[in-house]
Order: structure tokens, then C-alpha cells, then sequence
């Protein structure tokens, strides 16, 4: 017999090693790689002093507007009476303009060599919006707290986006004045004329004549 045919396949042993090198590795821990309020210094011509205030405002800034965000998917299921369908679809695009400003501040943050807040429980712990009840409330109510919650994360944002001038942080400047300042204010205008009390069908022709 030539040694040729004496050849065989893999035995069972070798195609059971071999397949387990297609098993998921599950159940894996490790400390963390970059501990939460450190910067990890990219070469992105910025000190480590100015990219840890940075990173430090813009995380606050993240707890608020995925709190924000997460009010108008909220009153999104929520609202109810006659502008419910007006409403509904409002907070609605609301939501999704601030979920694109949550990404675009983690990663800004990322950017600068910080870690960003994920979690809802670590985003409850740090956001400076009240928190809301678990039950459904009035229209007026809703569009006051999210009015409420649109002030607060301006004033921040103004001064932030000040700080990061005078440090020379173009970018999150950029990222504050021309996304977050701007959406919110618009934002602002869309919510506050559902609160402004007109008539609907016939108007006031005193009040309007001043007497």
C-alpha cells in the first residue's frame, strides 16, 4: 500500500478542536480601559486642561438633552385632547432633532479623549432637569415642562460655548452655538405659540381694539 493511501481525514478530536474555535467567547470581564473623568490626549492641538473642562460641561449638557429627549418621546405617547395629532407628530420630530444633538455631543466628547454618559441611571443622577411623574398630565403642563427644560439647557450651553471660546475650543463652540443653541431655540418657538391663548373661531375685537 502506498503511503498515499494510507492517508486519512481529521480524526473526531481534531474537528472538535476545530469547531470550538468558532464558539463565542461569553462572559468576559476586564477593568475598564479609560476610567470615566479621564482624558485620554489625542493629538487634536488642545491641552488636556481645556479638553477635561470641555468634555466635563458637554457631559452635563448630554444628561440634560437625553432627559429633554426623553420627555418628548413621553408626552409623545401621552398627550391627549383636540391638538393630540398636531402634538403627537411635534414631539415626535422634537424628539429625533434631540436624539441627533445626544449623538453629536458624545461624540464630541469621545473627540476630545473624555468618556461620555450612557446610562439612564448615571444620566438621572446628573441632569439638572426635574424629574417627571410617571403619570400622564395636561397639554399645558407638558409644553411647560419641556419649555422649562429648553430654558435651562440654553443658559448652560451660552455659557459653555463661551468657556470654549476663551479657551481656543473651536469645535465645541461650533457644536454649541451652531446645534444645540439653535435647535433649541427654534424648538422654543414651535412649542411656546401652542401656549399662546387666542381665540380659535372669532376674535376678540375689544381686546384687540384695546378698550
Amino acid at each position: 500500500m502506498s503511503p498515499k493511501s494510507e492517508k486519512r481525514g481529521p480524526s473526531y478530536n481534531q474537528l472538535e478542536a476545530g469547531t470550538k474555535k468558532a464558539d463565542p467567547i461569553q462572559h468576559q470581564h476586564a477593568p475598564e480601559i479609560q476610567p470615566y473623568g479621564k482624558i485620554a490626549k489625542l493629538p487634536i492641538a488642545l491641552d488636556e486642561k481645556t479638553c477635561a473642562t470641555s468634555a466635563e460641561n458637554l457631559n452635563q449638557l448630554l444628561a440634560d438633552t437625553m432627559t429633554l429627549r426623553d420627555m418628548y418621546k413621553k408626552h409623545h405617547w401621552q398627550v391627549a385632547g383636540h391638538t393630540f395629532y398636531q402634538l403627537h407628530l411635534l414631539f415626535d420630530k422634537h424628539h429625533d432633532e434631540q436624539d441627533e444633538l445626544v449623538d453629536e455631543i458624545a461624540e464630541r466628547i469621545q473627540l476630545l479623549g473624555g468618556v461620555s454618559l450612557a446610562m439612564a441611571a448615571d444620566v438621572a443622577e446628573t441632569t439638572m432637569i426635574p424629574r417627571l411623574p410617571r403619570g400622564r398630565e395636561p397639554v399645558p403642563v407638558q409644553i411647560s415642562r419641556l419649555l422649562e427644560a429648553h430654558e435651562l439647557i440654553l443658559k448652560e450651553a451660552r455659557t459653555m460655548a463661551r468657556l470654549a471660546s476663551e479657551a481656543g475650543d473651536d469645535g465645541t463652540n461650533d457644536l454649541l452655538v451652531s446645534d444645540v443653541i439653535r435647535t433649541n431655540e427654534l424648538q422654543v418657538w414651535f412649542l411656546a405659540e401652542h401656549v399662546v391663548d387666542v381665540p380659535v373661531v372669532r376674535a376678540d375685537q375689544k381686546a384687540a381694539a384695546g378698550d
